[in-house]
């Protein structure tokens, strides 16, 4: 427990969490220990594994695809996304989540390994490797492939490099000026007496 003073440890906070959250943060818990945040609703840990931040959350969410599961764990990466491409990523799964302003990109699913496999194919998407057919098709093969005891290998790690801590960031392009601000002031001034 780092930077913030906590009065319960994350086991006792999520004792009450419903069982679809609860055994996913316990997973994380096990793996990482104490969160580096946490409330009555999540945990938060910072720069654990190859996440710039990873969040289990008391919320929890069904998703059905590949197959149904609950939605609870957050990943987040550092990862510059063109808005062409917005939408072939909410076609391909709606748990990946893309924040252009920010520059994150995050994938919401039961665990980690399917947050890898979800980011992973998130990048085929964007670099053009796979259209969505195709990544819907392989995110389904190896969600399958554990159960089959063959090789995930896009469960295991991530196959690219996320970007720096802050170089994703897209804050857009300025559309009014000073000038345009001030005057519209004046206008709502001039109609108020």
């Amino acid at each position: 427990m780092s930077e913030q003073t906590m009065e319960k440890t994350g086991a006792e906070i999520i004792k009450d969490w419903p069982e679809e959250s609860r055994q996913p943060a316990q997973l994380v818990l096990d793996k990482y220990g104490e969160p580096h945040e946490a409330t009555e609703s999540s945990l938060t840990w910072h720069g654990v594994g190859h996440w710039k931040r990873l969040v289990a959350q008391k919320a929890w969410w069904q998703h059905d695809f590949p197959a149904p599961h609950e939605d609870s764990v957050e990943t987040f990466i550092d990862y510059e996304v063109a808005p062409e491409h917005f939408t072939p990523l909410a076609q391909y799964d709606g748990s990946v989540m893309v924040e252009r302003t920010t520059g994150e990109v995050s994938a919401r699913c039961h665990d980690e390994e399917a947050n890898t496999l979800a980011l992973n194919l998130m990048h085929d998407l964007v670099t053009g490797e796979k259209d969505v057919l195709q990544a819907r098709d392989y995110c389904a093969k190896e969600f399958l492939d554990p159960r089959r005891k063959q090789p995930t290998p896009y469960m295991n790690k991530l196959h690219f490099e996320p970007k720096p801590a802050g170089t994703a960031a897209d804050p857009d392009e300025r559309v009014l000026s000073e000038e345009q601000l001030e005057q519209a002031e004046a206008e709502g001034k001039n109609k108020e007496g």
